[in-house]
């Protein structure tokens, strides 16, 4: 007997979701909507939800791979989705210089796109830095998410190897690496230009892949389940409390103290290696995400047209990594007609509403593509009536 499909779990898809939108907000530059993102009011950001839940996806995944098919099978199944996320990473590359290339060439858009993204480097070595992009040791900082996702993936066969002698050894490892990382530990991402250059990766994957193990181990079993409490929930509520006037850039720029203070702190807070307060405001956030939806996500059951919304937010979710492709490319785009129209409020919420219904509209093909309706479906009336006819010409011979 064939084994049964594990349900979706609805507050993966949801989470996953809702930071698809706001990673769309984030890079669609000069875009006034990015003041009211999370990030603004507080030291984590959609990054952390993304690599989170890419984690919990990934135990549920590929952790049943292992446990059905042992670890070399396993393993390859990691390799097949490296293979897959690596040409996406090359695609969202290409694709975005030449619709910039092209904006440029239009003449009618303010900017210089490709100056924007700091790509003159790479057309004017191009050489050089084509075998440094297909070798991920050139790595413009637009372009940087996949590559640590590819890295953190690569990681996942080490991890459940020592997972298998014991998790706690799994989840030292990660330890480990992240504190290596932020004493340094990272990848070049200008190895071939012409003047040497030490810039290392922006996101370090070896301290990055901290919190997707983390999500990892908490849908594998690794870590125990927190528990609901009145004492955590307001903990939590605190850490995120806190944590504002040294995030929201009106109360920094104010408030010479508070300054002061979020420079002292910026080693803790550092977006590259991961800083430790990042972790706890994302871990607070997550816990009371996670308590506000209810036992298995009973409150995102609804009904009606908040039903409806939510099945959006969570089909969005499901297609994780073609939206956010095609949002890495859109991004740019939708950001030179903000340009171009003015930056209004208007032009603001036509431009990000835009956004989010082409989110949708990819979301909704991609799902498409991935049932195949090809395989399943019904023969075409006409193709039948062909059909029919030919049989009663056979019979009558």
């Amino acid at each position: 007997m064939g084994q049964t499909a594990k349900p979706r779990d609805l507050r993966l898809d949801f989470f996953r979701g809702i930071g698809m939108f706001i990673i769309l907000i984030a890079h669609i530059t000069h875009n006034p909507w990015t003041l009211w993102i999370p990030a603004r009011f507080g030291f984590s950001d959609a990054t952390e939800m993304f690599v989170f839940c890419s984690g919990m996806a990934s135990a549920l995944a590929f952790g049943a791979v292992y446990a059905r098919a042992g670890w070399l099978l396993g393993t390859l199944r990691i390799a097949y989705r490296v293979w897959q996320v690596y040409w996406v990473h090359l695609g969202v590359f290409f694709l975005t210089l030449v619709l910039m290339l092209a904006l440029n060439l239009s003449a009618i858009f303010p900017r210089d796109e490709v100056g924007a993204l700091n790509l003159y480097p790479f057309i004017n070595n191009t050489g050089a830095n084509l075998v440094g992009l297909f070798t991920l040791t050139y790595v413009p900082n637009y372009f940087d998410i996949l590559p640590m996702y590819l890295v953190i993936l690569a990681l996942i066969p080490v991890m459940m190897g020592l997972a298998k002698v014991d998790p706690r050894l799994a989840l030292a490892a990660s330890l480990v690496l992240w504190v290596a990382a932020t004493a340094g530990l990272n990848l070049p991402a200008e190895l071939w230009f012409t003047k040497p250059s030490d810039r290392p990766w922006f996101f370090n994957p070896f301290a990055w892949q901290l919190v997707f193990f983390t999500g990892f181990a908490l849908m594998a079993g690794w870590l125990p389940t927190p528990p609901v409490n009145r004492a955590l929930v307001w903990l939590a509520v605190g850490i995120v409390v806190v944590s504002i006037p040294f995030a929201w850039g009106r109360i920094i720029s104010a408030a010479e103290p508070v300054r002061e203070i979020r420079q002292a702190m910026a080693p803790l807070i550092d977006k590259t290696d991961f800083g430790i307060l990042r972790y706890v405001h994302f871990l607070a956030l997550a816990y009371l995400a996670w308590v506000a939806v209810g036992p298995a996500g009973e409150r995102l059951r609804q009904t009606g047209w908040r039903g409806e919304v939510i099945g959006q937010i969570a089909r969005v979710g499901q297609q994780s990594l073609a939206v956010f492709a095609a949002s890495m490319v859109m991004a740019r785009v939708l950001g030179a007609v903000l340009d171009l129209a003015g930056r209004g409020p208007l032009a603001a919420l036509a431009v990000n509403l835009t956004g989010f219904a082409l989110v949708v509209a990819v979301a909704r093909i991609a799902g498409l593509f991935k049932r195949q309706p090809w395989k399943t479906a019904a023969p075409r009336a006409a193709e039948q009536a062909t059909d029919r006819k030919a049989v009663r010409a056979e019979v009558r011979t």
